[in-house]
């Protein structure tokens, strides 16, 4: 096992795990999820929405022995060699700052969860997004698909089964042996969730996740009554029967749900990769998840968070609505571009002239006085930060760094999580501040 984190600057990998690592390594990840590879899992598991961000990026590059990640996490595995990337703000194997994004992006509460943080698997992480999933897949309604069902009563309604009618129905006693096509909730996707609930119940530390809330129940409760055929040794054919790829026009929702079923389920065979050359493993964009995050507590100023996939929140580029484009953070006067990147203490020459361009592009578009990048930090002060990196020419609006400070000395996950609220308060009360007097400056100005 090789443990490493995001955005490293580069480390030596024995001579031992370079054959096995060069399989994945200076690959793009949309080329490594395919039906090849079924058992690798990336979160945003929707591509088609964010594959122009995601699709592109590496796991991790390797030229000779060296080894350098970007902004991947998770675990990732081929043959008997495995990597995992922690957050670059993990302290002693304590990721709390991604299990944090988790916690908010997916609405769980780990705080229920009774087990020390630094004895968590990263494959654990597949449990907590179970009920997420749950929910978003049963938004569609329960799966259902046809069945043939055999029926011996006199309200005919099939096809006649004549040898099982003869062989049941003789002497004649009213009733008909016959076979119908009908939907059935109870079928091999149904089960698969079911026999999910089941080993999560089971499970040593995370019982509890199956009862978050009231939506979670309710979607569990609809599974435990719509699966009465359910058994427990039928486990290893419920998923040898789920091993085909999934696709459906309608219940599209359920793809990502059936993914993490199989590998909650399969958890083992996953963990030591038995099959030869095949990519297993768990990741998550680092960059997509501090983008969802940041909506958990940015909307409360009033920002839009646009979504590619779906066209909501676009700007326009020409006043006949022709090229939208889709910046991270918007609202009236405030253009913000979410960044993982280091960007803390940069100026305005240091940062990546394609990103300083595209927030001046959405500036001028909206007329925004204030624009910049909003990234984290492990500098434990200030809590927040806003720093001016210049003043445009023409109208005149400012570009800025917005930084987060992510705590470094903490006691526990819940004084994390403590410190990390106050963060985001303090950050909130800080764009509010320098949006009223950015505003009172151009009053001020307009005025004489």
């Amino acid at each position: 096992m090789l443990r490493t984190t995001d955005n490293n600057c580069g480390i030596e990998v024995g001579t031992n795990l370079l054959p096995d690592l060069k399989l994945i390594a200076n690959k793009k990840i949309s080329s490594l999820i395919s039906d090849d590879n079924p058992n690798l899992l990336v979160f945003p598991n929707d591509l088609s929405q964010y594959g122009d961000k995601i699709g592109k990026e590496l796991i991790f590059s390797l030229h000779e022995t060296t080894l350098t990640t970007g902004n991947i996490m998770g675990f990732v595995g081929v043959n008997s060699s495995e990597i995992t990337i922690h957050s670059r703000f993990a302290k002693k194997d304590n990721d709390y700052f991604l299990h944090y994004m988790l916690q908010k992006v997916f609405s769980i509460n780990l705080f229920d969860l009774k087990h020390g943080m630094n004895q968590e698997s990263v494959f654990d992480f597949l449990i907590y997004l179970f009920p997420f999933y749950l929910k978003k897949a049963l938004r569609q309604g329960l799966y259902k698909e046809y069945h043939k069902q055999n029926y011996n009563d006199s309200n005919v309604r099939g096809t006649v089964d004549i040898n099982r009618h003869l062989r049941k129905n003789i002497p004649f006693s009213g009733k008909v042996a016959y076979r119908v096509r009908e939907h059935s909730y109870d079928n091999k996707i149904t089960q698969l969730i079911r026999h999910t609930v089941e080993f999560i119940k089971q499970h040593k530390y995370a019982q509890g996740i199956l009862n978050l809330d009231s939506k979670t129940q309710s979607c569990v409760n609809q599974i435990l009554q719509n699966t009465p055929n359910y058994e427990y040794k039928q486990r290893v054919a419920i998923i040898n029967k789920n091993l085909r790829p999934y696709s459906h026009p309608y219940f599209f929702e359920y793809k990502a749900l059936i993914k993490i079923c199989m590998q909650i389920l399969r958890y083992e065979g996953l963990k030591y990769g038995k099959e030869k050359d095949k990519v297993y493993g768990l990741l998550f964009d680092g960059a997509w998840l501090w983008e969802e995050y940041l909506n958990t507590f940015l909307k409360s100023c009033g920002f839009e968070h646009p979504q590619n996939k779906n066209s909501k929140g676009a700007i326009y580029l020409f006043k006949s609505s022709l090229g939208p484009r889709y910046p991270d953070f918007w609202k009236e006067n405030f253009i913000l571009d979410a960044k993982y990147k280091r960007l803390a203490g940069k100026n305005a020459d240091s940062i990546d002239r394609d990103d300083m361009n595209q927030i001046i592009s959405y500036m001028y578009v909206k007329k925004a006085q204030i624009g910049g990048f909003i990234c984290p930090s492990d500098n434990d002060e200030p809590k927040a930060e806003i720093t001016k990196i210049g003043q445009l020419n023409g109208f005149e609006g400012e570009v800025n760094i917005c930084t987060l400070s992510i705590p470094q000395q903490t006691d526990d996950f819940i004084d994390f999580c403590f410190k990390m609220k106050e963060n985001e308060e303090f950050m909130t009360s800080l764009i509010k501040s320098c949006q009223k007097e950015r505003l009172a400056i151009v009053d001020g100005i307009c005025l004489n």
